[in-house]
């Protein structure tokens, strides 16, 4: 596949600041892990700045990719092409790590560590003891999961230390109804204080589809209005679960915004104050 990286600009004029919460980097030079999915075409800073300048996106957090699993060289090159100033990153790394290795990453514009349920070296089972390791030092965990089994995971999310971030509308990977229990029990988690949800990816899993993604808009349209000062945006480039046939509108996924969150405000919201407080950006 070559994914397409121009198209027509945004509906939406972005606010100055914009940070595009979850991205993904490839570099035929870090070839993908044992017990990952297979790397697949480079996606580099450079490609990704083509789609920055057409969305109006300034600044971004890289997350470590499935197919690099516990290697981060990737990711961290890629934070270090960008500069802490335009990125943070979130890795995988587990609780026996170093002091001095935390310091390090930290430096460098670490800012996480990404718990991943569905095919990632680090599933729930490692969320508290990463949470425990990481809280001391501002770190917080991104958890991604299949949302109807979020029933089965409450408690455990009830106990992190301190923020972490629910990726992609919770993924339900069949779309629940807003008055399902699963849908509640995530508003009940963003009720607590110190739970972020991404606004993001409802390509992999609205029946629907484009351009609006009703469905899973139904959901994120609920969430923005109960919490905005929870939300967060992320465009999931270079999306890499679709095919050149089924590639989405980059574009389209950030216009989605003018439909779930059409108050102006809550989108400069969404997409600059919440993650500007939740990754220190300047």
């Amino acid at each position: 596949m070559s994914r397409p990286l121009e198209g027509a600009e945004p509906k939406l004029k972005t606010p100055s600041g914009v940070v595009d919460t979850h991205i993904h980097f490839y570099m035929s030079q870090y070839p993908g892990q044992p017990g990952g999915p297979p790397a697949p075409e480079d996606a580099t800073v450079t490609d990704y700045g083509i789609v920055q300048k057409r969305l109006g996106i300034e600044r971004a957090v890289i997350v470590q990719s499935n197919a690099h699993q516990m290697d981060n060289r990737c990711t961290l090159h890629a934070l270090e092409q960008m500069g802490d100033r335009k990125a943070r990153a979130i890795v995988c790394i587990k609780p026996d790590i170093s002091d001095g290795e935390l310091e390090r990453l930290h430096g460098l514009g670490v800012r996480g560590v990404r718990i991943m349920q569905l095919g990632g070296p680090l599933g729930l089972d490692w969320l508290l003891p990463v949470n425990a390791r990481i809280a001391p030092v501002g770190w917080h965990p991104i958890v991604q999961f299949d949302g109807r089994n979020i029933l089965q995971y409450k408690e455990r999310l009830e106990k992190v230390r301190g923020d972490y971030v629910i990726d992609h509308t919770a993924k339900f990977l069949e779309p629940v109804s807003p008055d399902s229990a699963e849908f509640k029990a995530l508003l009940e988690l963003v009720d607590r204080g110190n739970c972020y949800v991404k606004i993001s990816a409802a390509y992999e899993t609205s029946k629907t589809g484009r351009p609006d993604y009703s469905d899973v808009g139904a959901l994120a349209t609920r969430l923005i209005a109960h919490a905005p000062e929870r939300m967060l945006w992320a465009s999931n480039w270079p999306h890499v679960s679709t095919t050149l046939e089924t590639y989405p509108d980059d574009a389209e996924l950030l216009d989605v915004l003018l439909a779930w969150a059409p108050d102006e405000a809550v989108r400069t919201r969404i997409l600059v104050d919440n993650p500007v407080r939740l990754y220190g950006f300047e």
